[in-house]
């Protein structure tokens, strides 16, 4: 969609994504290797009582799914920014993951192009809040 074809307060929501132990610590093991996210005894025994995914893992599902879901598409130039990024709970292997997008602002920058912002909410099976964050795109007008 272009940023013409977008209106400040549209909402737009994704299919879900179900996350397996085998996923978090493969993403892990390459981009946040902590223990709680690899190590099963020693998440056991932590905080979480077990393997979480990592928050960097959650924010790229966010936003993958929010891809696929089409709002962004060709239109899309590029990424400029991620404001306000916060994780509420922790994600769990098997947790199912949506997510939500709301059209916070939008502002002509050329002629041919514009700056989207949106914010992602991300929910788990349970309907808690996982994430949270403010992403802006430029993207065609």
């Amino acid at each position: 969609m272009k940023l013409g074809e977008l209106t400040i307060g549209q909402v737009f929501e994704t299919k879900s994504y179900k996350l397996t132990k085998d996923d978090i610590m493969r993403f892990a093991s390459e981009f946040d290797p902590q223990y709680m996210h690899l190590d099963e005894e020693k998440a056991e025994n932590g905080r979480f009582n077990g393997i979480i995914a990592s928050g960097i893992h959650t924010l790229a599902i966010s936003f993958k799914l929010m891809v696929e879901q089409g709002v962004y598409g060709d239109d899309v130039v590029a990424g400029t920014g991620m404001n306000n990024i916060k994780f509420f709970k922790p994600v769990y292997p098997n947790d199912e993951l949506h997510s939500v997008g709301e059209v916070i602002d939008k502002k002509e920058k050329t002629e041919e192009t514009g700056i989207l912002t949106m914010l992602l909410s991300t929910y788990n099976n349970r309907k808690e809040k996982v994430f949270e964050g403010e992403l802006s795109v430029l993207i065609r007008r």
